[in-house]
């Protein structure tokens, strides 16, 4: 099954997808006497995704499909980012060798590199990626998202499945030049407004026919940068939901943006992109906050 959360006059509120028909949860909850939370967040906290997803599977898809539910046209739909206040983000540093190289570092072999960064980070697909008056090198890395679907702690490896929702695109920001002045600087380097980019679909495990198969690309102004397939990470999702369960509490709901292929500088008026085989592409246009100021300078002395 496929999730997202769109806005309807003025409202967020989650729909489901299936081909290019969506209805809203609202609605199905209208016609099939159904219970469940209107909210993409809410429906994964709760507990209810697995309800949901055995209705759509059992009918609900071909319902939508016959137009049983009231719907609407995908290609209208407004696009928010999924949920905005996960309780934790955790991104995956360097987790493609290739992309290691590209940097002219070694990737962890050990234990995955990872940091986290703050809600306040989040944007949706179409919204504008500002790129701060702090850095003059911005990049943009595409990620397969990972998302939470219950308590997870002390989770092995092999089952880490079962606490999985489902998956996402992602495009993460970096202000590369800030990390490399130290590398302490992660935190911040990650952290500005507009670096995190989510949705525009939620999409359950049983949608993915082999996870380690995907194909993660990073995109720019429509050419692929940077392509890679999830068995070439260093430490596989599975992985990751292991090891991170082990340092703290997830949540449902929580992130694990899993790394990307790699990163692409950009630059005012690109649009970055990240494309993952078998989803919706997410897509961002790029605003640089400095040539604004200097617009704004430029039409104020008339220099």
């Amino acid at each position: 099954m496929r999730l997202a959360t769109v806005k309807l006059e003025g409202n967020e509120t989650a729909a489901i997808i299936a081909g290019v028909k969506a209805v809203m949860v609202e609605e199905v909850n209208k016609a099939e006497g159904k219970k469940w939370a209107t909210s993409l967040f809410e429906i994964i906290d709760s507990g209810q995704l697995g309800e949901m997803t055995n209705w759509y599977h059992r009918e609900g898809k071909q319902k939508i499909l016959d137009g049983e539910i009231g719907e609407l046209d995908t290609a209208s739909l407004e696009y928010q980012p999924l949920y905005r206040n996960p309780s934790k983000i955790w991104g995956i540093g360097l987790n493609y060798v290739d992309h290691a190289s590209d940097l002219g570092e070694i990737a962890p072999n050990t234990e995955p590199a990872s940091f986290m960064k703050p809600t306040t980070s989040i944007i949706g697909p179409g919204e504008t990626i500002n790129i701060p008056h702090q850095s003059e090198r911005t990049t943009a890395e595409a990620e397969l998202g990972v998302i939470i679907g219950k308590v997870c702690k002390d989770v092995e490896e092999a089952d880490a499945m079962d606490y999985i929702a489902g998956y996402t695109t992602i495009i993460d920001m970096t202000a590369e030049d800030i990390l490399q002045r130290n590398p302490r600087y992660l935190t911040r380097s990650k952290s500005f407004d507009t670096f995190f980019s989510f949705g525009p679909q939620f999409v359950t495990p049983d949608e993915v026919e082999d996870l380690m198969k995907l194909e993660v690309s990073t995109m720019i102004n429509g050419e692929v940068h940077r392509k890679n397939t999830v068995d070439h990470m260093t430490f596989n999702p599975l992985n990751l939901v292991s090891f991170h369960s082990k340092v703290m509490t997830l949540l449902p709901g929580d992130i694990i943006s899993t790394g990307t292929p790699g990163a692409v500088v950009i630059n005012n008026g690109d649009v970055v992109e990240c494309r993952i085989e078998g989803f919706a592409p997410l897509l961002n246009h790029v605003r640089d906050l400095k040539v604004e100021t200097k617009g704004e300078l430029a039409a104020e002395t008339g220099v």
